[in-house]
């Protein structure tokens, strides 16, 4: 989150905007240029006019089919309402201006789903909640770091569109928790798709994954916003970031460099494709040098991992270590075996001054480090 949340604070009732997207704290209800009394749904129709039998309506002041995300995916493919077809599969959810405090998981049955924010700005529509792998669970136990995800898709085909996705932890809330991992979204489908999203959060916002380690899934995220300080973006899927804004974080709470990194991928050995980030832009609120790029996953109980990620024609801030970019996770597994690559970068994090550590493709590899390439046969819906 913004370094204005670092003091600590209920958060309850407030969400999170991002200081690098041009917007500070801001309270709960419903912004007051999104509010549309009478329209709250914009041009997506309404529960009198619906887009299609499969489209259901969320707003929290009630003027839908449903006041929480979670019940109208519960509902979605439900016997229970009066207007389903049938099926968890093609269900539209239109989500009006608001915070949506809870938690959402899409499982693997409620496969092409599309999520839509009403409003034309994604802050206006904001899925949070506050739990951290550590985070005590009713029962007992902890959550761990995919159990602190506010929102889980797990079927393929998911699109989102100008949607908010955040976990608001603070550590300096939370002292006595050690386990500081709290997930934003995870993500596991094949043929995941996000335009115009933003994704807020400190340690592990975006869980870029799948539903195992013997799937591929692939996943695009289009004119994008992702903030954090430690492996902010991690996790195994086949994923293309393009013209996505990464922002790292301002701490209070750590003595010296580095403050952490954007990315952790965690690719398999036999996946040919890992993350690959296009036409992007990494900024920074921390002082210049104090991020890596990336540190390689191997999770301890892996053997089949080589993470992958290719940094091309992307602007590097002074946020960026560009002198050594990259670190190791474990020693076990140092960031040279890895499959990282860089290919005409710009700014002050992309200065090349020991070559060694900022490997760089060839044109002709570059000629294949593409979105087409990564994604195969899968075009995402809407992206140009």
């Amino acid at each position: 989150m913004s370094s204005h949340f670092h003091r600590s604070l209920s958060r309850r009732g407030f969400l999170v905007a991002s200081a690098g997207a041009g917007a500070a704290l801001a309270p709960a209800p419903v912004p007051a240029r999104a509010t549309g009394r009478q329209r709250p749904f914009g041009r997506y129709g309404s529960p009198a006019a619906r887009l299609n039998p499969k489209t259901l309506y969320v707003d929290p002041h009630g003027r839908g089919d449903h006041t929480s995300v979670r019940e109208a995916v519960a509902a979605a493919g439900g016997t229970s309402q009066a207007f389903s077809t049938g099926g968890g599969s093609g269900w539209t959810l239109v989500i009006a201006p608001g915070t949506y405090r809870e938690t959402v998981a899409v499982d693997a049955t409620r496969t092409e789903a599309t999520w839509i924010g009403a409003s034309e700005d994604p802050r206006d529509v904001v899925i949070v909640y506050d739990n951290a792998a550590g985070t005590p669970k009713p029962g007992g136990g902890t959550y761990g770091t995919t159990g602190s995800a506010t929102t889980t898709v797990r079927a393929d085909g998911f699109t989102a569109h100008r949607i908010t996705f955040a976990n608001d932890f603070l550590r300096a809330d939370h002292p006595d928790i050690t386990g500081t991992q709290a997930v934003a979204i995870k993500v596991q489908g094949d043929r995941s798709a996000f335009h115009h999203c933003r994704f807020l959060g400190c340690q592990d916002t975006l869980y870029a994954d799948s539903n195992s380690a013997s799937l591929v899934a692939r996943q695009f995220f289009s004119h994008c916003y992702v903030e954090g300080d430690v492996d902010f973006v991690f996790g195994r899927a086949t994923a293309v970031f393009e013209h996505c804004h990464f922002r790292t974080l301002n701490r209070t709470d750590a003595s010296g460099a580095p403050y952490g990194f954007v990315f952790a991928p965690s690719t398999e050995r036999a996946n040919p494709h890992g993350y690959l980030v296009t036409r992007g832009h990494v900024s920074s609120e921390a002082p210049d040098g104090y991020y890596k790029l990336a540190r390689p996953w191997v999770p301890t109980s892996s053997t089949t991992v080589r993470p992958m990620l290719t940094v091309r024609n992307t602007w590097l801030g002074p946020g960026i270590d560009a002198v050594a970019p990259y670190a190791n996770m474990r020693d076990a597994h140092p960031w040279q075996d890895q499959r990282f690559a860089e290919y005409r970068n710009t700014g002050p994090g992309a200065v090349v001054t020991v070559p060694e550590n900022r490997p760089q493709l060839t044109d002709e590899q570059a000629r294949s480090a593409t979105r087409a390439t990564w994604l195969g046969d899968w075009r995402p819906p809407g992206a140009c």
